[in-house]
């Protein structure tokens, strides 16, 4: 597995792996927790190291999963977790990035992941209600006190990573990214280009579109957020066929898979992208 550096000097693997899908969003989970960690845990073994996660997956209990996965080869991972949400019995009721916040949250996830350090600590998405730059603030004294080693911001506009930047500088932007979502390419990755900020796509694999396992057919199990997305609607289904034909086309063309294809096209635009397809 080659490495990218992003950032002030964060070296991960150029394939990271999300595993929120461990915990929620993508239905019922086919095998046990024993399972879930041999798979986090042979990640290494292929030589990704890179592992995104968040205390609201679940809630916390994706955390505490890839805290118990890691324990043993620790010093050997990258972990980038996330805060920014107001989690109430168990569920998200709104955002939250009041500076004390920041620091409950960031002091839990510690313990939840078993570690004495955050590597890449994001602010999942901007809250309004507090000023971007006493976000970057707090996360700057985390990182003096050495809790935490990265900024990162996640759904940002270039202006917001811009003002943070100026006061912590940032590492990495998560945001959604593949062949079908290009979003970021209008003003957020010309930014992060001249900044040296690292993108980190999540869903590069368009939820499962380019694994060519999604069909105008497809019926999606109870629980799976896909049957909620509008693009996942089965007339949208069938329009967005045309484009995972012809990425298979291409693939077939070079003996591989749409997924690889999908991924190879996210490295090959920037080698400050680091792609974390899911672990659904």
């Amino acid at each position: 597995m080659h490495t990218r550096i992003i950032g002030q000097g964060l070296e991960v693997s150029a394939l990271g792996l999300g595993v929120m899908g461990m915990s929620q969003s993508y239905g019922p989970n086919p095998g046990t927790r024993d399972d879930m960690i041999a798979v986090l845990r042979s990640a290494l073994d292929h030589g990704v190291n890179f592992y995104d996660t968040a205390e609201v997956y679940g809630p916390y209990v994706n955390e505490e999963l890839l805290g118990e996965a890691l324990e043993p080869v620790r010093d050997e991972a990258v972990i980038a977790t996330k805060f920014g949400w107001r989690i109430e019995d168990g569920k998200s009721v709104g955002l939250d990035s009041r500076p004390e916040q920041i620091r409950r949250v960031a002091e839990a996830s510690l313990r939840r992941l078993r570690t004495d350090r955050i590597d890449l600590f994001y602010q999942h998405r901007v809250d309004p209600a507090v000023p971007i730059e006493e976000v970057a603030g707090v996360v700057g004294e985390l990182i003096a006190e050495g809790k935490v080693l990265y900024f990162g911001l996640s759904e940002a506009s270039a202006r917001t990573i811009s003002a943070a930047h100026a006061v912590t500088p940032v590492t990495a932007v998560q945001s959604e990214y593949s062949l079908w979502t290009r979003d970021p390419e209008a003003e957020v990755l010309p930014l992060l280009q001249q900044l040296g900020i690292g993108l980190v796509p999540f869903s590069p694999l368009g939820k499962g579109f380019f694994t060519g396992t999604v069909g105008r057919d497809t019926t999606f199990a109870a629980g799976d957020i896909r049957g909620t997305i509008p693009r996942f609607e089965e007339s949208n289904r069938a329009a967005n066929e045309a484009l995972v034909a012809h990425v298979s086309a291409l693939a077939a063309e070079k003996g591989g898979t749409p997924g690889q294809v999908a991924l190879a096209w996210l490295l090959a635009r920037s080698p400050l992208i680091v792609p974390i397809p899911g672990t659904r």
